[in-house]
């Protein structure tokens, strides 16, 4: 299984991407959605995990197109925005699981 991490914050993409290679899995990661579109879509059996607050294409806007997908992956989306913020972003779409910044083993590793 691979996860892509789409973040712009390099300091949380790098600290997640090194924490997950160390527990085996293959990472990629992209600053922005615009990036992680030009790229072959992911697999069924992949995980993406999107920031929220991206900049350009938002991280609700990416959750929306990856949904969209013939096959979905699984989606885990991250953010320190408060939950009425977030639930005002999905108004009248699916919203997947929310995990809260800053991450930890224990939120993140149950959802992989």
């Amino acid at each position: 299984m691979a996860i892509y991490i789409l973040e712009d914050d390099p300091g949380v993409s790098d600290s997640l991407s090194v924490f997950l290679e160390q527990l085996g899995y293959d990472v990629t990661v992209f600053a922005d959605a615009e990036s992680f579109f030009r790229r072959e879509p992911p697999k069924e059996t992949d995980t993406v995990i999107v920031d929220l607050g991206l900049p350009g294409i938002k991280g609700t806007e990416a959750i929306r197109w990856i949904n969209g997908l013939m096959t979905r992956p699984k989606v885990l989306a991250i953010s320190g925005q408060p939950r009425n913020e977030i639930e005002r972003q999905f108004h009248g779409t699916e919203v997947p699981v929310v995990l809260r910044k800053p991450l930890t083993e224990e939120s993140l590793v149950p959802w992989l």
